[in-house]
């Protein structure tokens, strides 16, 4: 006979849980997305915070009021926030370089609503975060986080946060660094293909003062930057590699500047 009989302080225990489960679905990558149904988001987190239920220790944090109950809440959330931003920030640096690809092509006004993040951004730069975004599932992304966050509840116990602020200040900044350095390396082909672009129309002009060189030269950018972009796809999966080993550093960043030890 199965016995499904739970007390109050298993129940207590079980909110932590979805507390800090849903916080990081909330945010995580390819989690978080607006096309992922709501209703799917929520069920998803409810099974995994049963699975995680399942797997810790079941000691209930000591509490003797209802403020120090929703303080450990509290704490709960900016735990799974903080994880689930870490890999997130990682996503950004794709933005970055569209931004920057498009900069360089001329079509840094030709911004558009991304229905997955409702942010505006450049078409480079949707070009690039689904490319690399589906290299990055393709690989097994999620299967990652998940280990992840399951892995947190041993080095962060519930209620066993220790909030290092030098820690994760140094994890940011750090990354910040990190962040222009992959994003400039992504967009570098088509950087210096610009720069020797600009070189020649800045001959022709010399040579040929009667051209107008403005309006030829942005057909011409646009036309050799969409050039550069198809002929570079096989650099994609290299980038989606460096995108995934910083989203594991930032990941365990986040995680050792809230473990106790």
């Amino acid at each position: 006979m199965i016995d499904l009989s739970f007390t109050y302080g298993d129940l207590e225990l079980f909110l932590l849980v979805l507390m800090r489960t849903a916080s990081f679905i909330f945010i995580a990558p390819f989690f978080h997305m607006t096309n992922t149904p709501r209703n799917i988001r929520i069920g998803f987190a409810l099974i995994l915070s049963v699975i995680v239920y399942g797997l810790i220790p079941h000691t209930m944090p000591e509490y003797h009021t209802l403020i120090e109950y929703t303080v450990i809440v509290l704490k709960e959330v900016i735990t799974g926030l903080l994880v689930g931003l870490g890999a997130n920030l990682c996503t950004y640096i794709v933005q970055f370089a569209g931004h920057l690809a498009d900069m360089e092509m001329g079509l840094s006004m030709a911004s558009l609503m991304d229905p997955a993040t409702r942010q505006q951004t450049t078409i480079s730069g949707i070009y690039y975060n689904y490319m690399i975004m589906l290299l990055l599932i393709i690989s097994g992304m999620q299967n990652y986080l998940i280990r992840a966050f399951v892995e947190t509840y041993e080095l962060i116990p519930v209620n066993g946060q220790v909030f290092q602020m030098h820690r994760l200040l140094n994890s940011i900044t750090s990354f910040m660094g990190r962040y222009i350095l992959i994003g400039f390396r992504i967009c570098l082909p088509i950087f210096c293909t610009m720069i020797l672009l600009n070189a020649v129309l800045g001959v022709l002009a010399k040579v040929s003062p009667q051209l107008n060189m403005f309006a030829v030269g942005m057909q011409i950018k646009v036309l050799v930057g969409i050039s550069v972009l198809f002929l570079t796809v096989a650099l994609l999966p290299k980038a989606a590699d460096m995108i995934y080993t910083e989203m594991k550093t930032m990941v365990a960043s986040m995680v050792e500047g809230m473990s106790p030890t």
